[in-house]
């Protein structure tokens, strides 16, 4: 029967519902189909055509259809509802409280640094101050408390409660999400709601990350050797040419080769398969013509399917679209990435990833004609949903603990855990082996999820060691991504 996702419109903030609504719609594509509209188009009746229903509250006292009121209030189907607006809800029935067994009493904006779920911490941004809802009253005997907010000072309160046929959840749960965040509470609490009987597994890949043909053979080998004696099955994804447009690493003298001239490459790709890796498309280049995007104009530094440049204060701003940017150029992309696979006498992959996880929408489109998955995260941009046309300057990111079939109409495997990046860089802080295995300890809340990770082979063998057998310690298995 699918999922009914239905999001605020109003507002100078408006324009986030929709933004949410993808996300809750990507996620709940995990459980099967579902359909996304604005909440003020609901009419009588429409619930009962559906598994389940997700409202999404972000401007707040944006007027709720009676009619959708009402619908929920008959119990029929399982309701999450997120932050603003269930004041209306409860107005609509003067008995809730005892009902439902709590009410709430208004936003709480203390600081707020974790969500405590099943027995763990998760993460939270703390300079978000939108507020996290709190309650009048709580009768546990009618109302489960899920999850609960964690103040600066050790207090708790509600963060996520179910009664009935409602569950209800505090705040938007997409705002400033991380790989650590509250917002794998929401992605397990799914599960509660469309699909109950599912059984806890935990599963992980890795993915052997920007290989072109300048990589070094030695290193390739090294980390094949490594994860085959591990008995772990990897990916290993890989951009057929490199570019350097401006010499930025000869001396000023530019460069451009494909894996054809770099035998010794390919046979180390060979030897990788070989050893239980599988290669993965990852664009062409990886940069983009001779400009800085943002860094050099080389291959792997660089972004190839969108602009981005470095500001004042160190941080990527993305800018949008290439210029001449359309589906055909990003299929003309596509094949000439193919094309280089043929003549390196490599099969070419079936499943591919954009570089540096940035693409407009049309070269979404064109990688979902030319590829079964994709494996990496999307940008979503405003109108996907709405119609008209599609706004690249409002866009947000997401990750997946576990796959879907995301709203550009692709079967994503989740890249949830990050990487290891030894040093800072652009404002983000170093993450070491530690971290991401921190992120798969956390990650075990959802009961059928993913720890999966990136890994560049210039770092060598022993970070990539710790990692694995960090995951594989904490009940993971890990598996390839053929196996998603």
């Amino acid at each position: 029967m699918g999922t009914l996702i239905l999001y605020d419109t109003t507002g100078a903030w408006g324009w986030l519902g929709e933004q949410y609504a993808m996300q809750a719609a990507n996620l709940a594509s995990r459980f099967g189909t579902w359909q996304a509209r604005p909440g003020s188009t609901y009419t009588a009746g429409q619930l009962a055509g559906y598994a389940a229903v997700i409202y999404i509250g972000s401007t707040y006292d944006e007027q709720v259809p009676t009619a959708f009121l009402t619908d929920v209030l008959a119990g029929t189907r399982p309701v999450v509802w997120m932050y603003n607006n269930i004041w209306q809800l409860t107005a609509q029935s003067p008995a809730f409280p005892t009902t439902y067994g709590w009410n709430w009493s208004g936003f709480d904006t203390s600081t707020v640094g974790a969500v405590r779920y099943k027995g763990t911490d998760l993460t939270r941004y703390t300079g978000n101050a939108a507020g996290i809802m709190d309650y009048a009253a709580v009768d546990t005997t009618r109302a489960t408390v899920l999850a609960e907010a964690v103040r600066g000072d050790g207090t708790r309160f509600p963060w996520a409660l179910r009664a009935r046929n409602l569950t209800y959840i505090g705040e938007i749960p997409f705002a400033y999400a991380d790989m650590t965040d509250r917002y794998l509470s929401v992605a397990d609490v799914l599960f509660d709601v469309l699909a109950p009987q599912t059984p806890t597994r935990h599963r992980a890949l890795v993915r052997i990350e920007d290989v072109g043909p300048d990589a070094d053979p030695a290193e390739l080998r090294a980390i094949a050797d490594y994860l085959s004696s591990a008995r772990v099955p990897f990916s290993v994804t890989v951009y057929p040419r490199y570019v350097d447009a401006n010499g930025t690493y000869n001396n000023g003298v530019a460069q451009d080769y494909s894996l054809a001239a770099r035998p010794d490459v390919v046979s180390a790709l060979r030897y990788m398969t070989q050893r239980g890796g599988t290669l993965i498309m990852h664009g062409w280049t990886h940069q983009f013509s001779n400009a800085a995007n943002p860094y050099s104009g080389a291959s792997a530094d660089d972004f190839e399917f969108f602009r981005a440049h470095v500001d004042a204060q160190d941080n990527v701003v993305y800018d949008g679209p290439v210029p001449g940017d359309s589906q055909a150029w990003a299929t003309s992309r596509i094949n000439g990435a193919a094309a280089a696979f043929t003549a390196a006498g490599l099969a070419v992959p079936t499943v591919f990833e954009f570089p540096h996880y940035a693409a407009s929408a049309p070269d979404y489109a064109a990688a979902r004609t030319k590829f079964p998955r994709r494996y990496d995260r999307g940008l979503y941009f405003r109108n996907q949903l709405a119609g008209g046309t599609v706004d690249h300057t409002k866009y947000g990111g997401q990750f997946f603990p576990y796959p879907v079939t995301d709203i550009h109409g692709s079967f994503v495997i989740p890249e949830n855990i990050g990487n290891v990046e030894p040093a800072a860089f652009n404002n983000h802080p170093a993450r070491l082996p530690a971290d991401l295995i921190d992120a798969a300890r956390r990650n075990l809340v959802v009961r059928d999820g993913y720890a999966s990770m990136s890994y560049h082979p210039y770092l060598g063998v022993d970070y990539l060691r710790q990692t694995v057998e960090g995951v594989r310690a904490l009940g993971y298995s890990f598996i390839a991504a053929s196996a998603v």
